[in-house]
């Protein structure tokens, strides 16, 4: 068990499994180009995933970051259909995911109201507001810049051919690494890990619980806009039905890389790996064909067993008696 005394290194060797698992048995699944093409799968929702990472760490949860999505890439196409160019387009996106995380977290922390229930209440308020301003219409037409950066790879940037790591997978790594810093190495971090695991202590103690929390629902809304913008030209349209369902896999994506739904515990690096994890298996499902559907169910599965296997584990590292004692 010494080899997986860390939920990271299951992590790690979990995705060694499903390369391995893959490679022998689907075709140029091993393939750079399709090893960089199954990041397109999990760059967008690992994203937000870092941001609910945080937020869960300190304790919340926000469901509605999938519908804020749909709710920036909204912003931006009405800018663009209003004449607007390409940094006031990114700017309508930004505002969006800022008004969408201030309004989840003025009501957390004001109104103290259980963020699970709002937002619950909040997702189906984003999205039937895109839904109802947009119906079943499309908004296409987007600035040719903003496909590259959804679907450019670093040598379209940095005019060298070869090298063909997806734009998208470079900003989720740069992303990991500033969240990183701030949970892991700045007394910001440390404050985030206090109000997760005792926020009335942490009062005490000085810190500014709730300024911290509203802070955290906007920056999930910042990333959410950030995401928005990226899968909007990946897929160079804006649909009210945009990133339907990634917020089941965003917190999938958290619990499963060991983030406590309880808060107060949980890694950047178990983030990132989580998603690498769920996006490189979920691809390879796709290239057999396997039915959305499916993956729906197994998507369902890993996050019941995300929750469970890291209990067992700390269970069978736990002293003897003390297992016995919590019994």
């Amino acid at each position: 068990m010494k080899a997986f005394d860390t939920w990271e290194r299951v992590l790690l060797a979990l995705i060694v499994l499903v390369y391995l698992l893959f490679g022998l048995t689907v075709d140029n699944f091993l393939s750079p180009f399709a090893l960089a093409d199954s990041t397109y799968n999990f760059s967008e929702k690992g994203l937000i995933a870092l941001a609910m990472a945080l937020l869960v760490v300190s304790g919340e949860i926000d469901l509605s970051v999938a519908a804020t999505m749909a709710l920036c890439s909204l912003a931006m196409g009405f800018a663009m259909k209003a004449g607007a160019g390409l940094p006031l387009m990114l700017l309508a996106a930004l505002a969006t995911g800022i008004a969408c995380g201030a309004l989840n977290g003025w009501l957390v922390t004001r109104l103290q109201l259980p963020s699970i229930v709002v937002t619950i209440g909040t997702l189906s308020l984003y999205r039937g507001l895109a839904l109802v301003l947009l119906g079943d219409q499309a908004i296409t037409g987007y600035p040719e810049t903003l496909s590259t950066w959804g679907n450019g790879t670093l040598g379209d940037l940095l005019g060298v051919e070869k090298l063909i790591v997806p734009i998208e997978f470079a900003v989720l790594l740069l992303a990991a690494v500033a969240v990183g810093l701030l949970l892991h190495r700045t007394v910001h971090g440390r404050r985030i890990y206090a109000i997760g695991a005792n926020a009335v202590a942490a009062r005490f103690s000085g810190v500014a619980v709730n300024r911290y929390r509203f802070a955290l629902f906007v920056f999930v809304g910042i990333m959410a806009a950030l995401a928005a913008v990226l899968l909007t030209g990946r897929i160079g349209s804006t649909r009210p039905n945009l990133a339907m369902g990634w917020e089941l896999d965003a917190v999938t994506i958290v619990i499963l890389g060991g983030v406590a739904i309880e808060g107060g515990r949980g890694s950047v690096l178990g983030t990132v790996l989580a998603a690498v994890l769920l996006g490189s298996f979920t691809f390879a499902l796709g290239m057999l064909n396997v039915p959305g559907i499916v993956m729906s169910m197994i998507v369902g599965a890993l996050l019941i067993v995300s929750m469970v296997l890291p209990r067992l584990l700390r269970r069978l590292k736990a002293p003897t008696g003390l297992r016995v004692q919590g019994a």
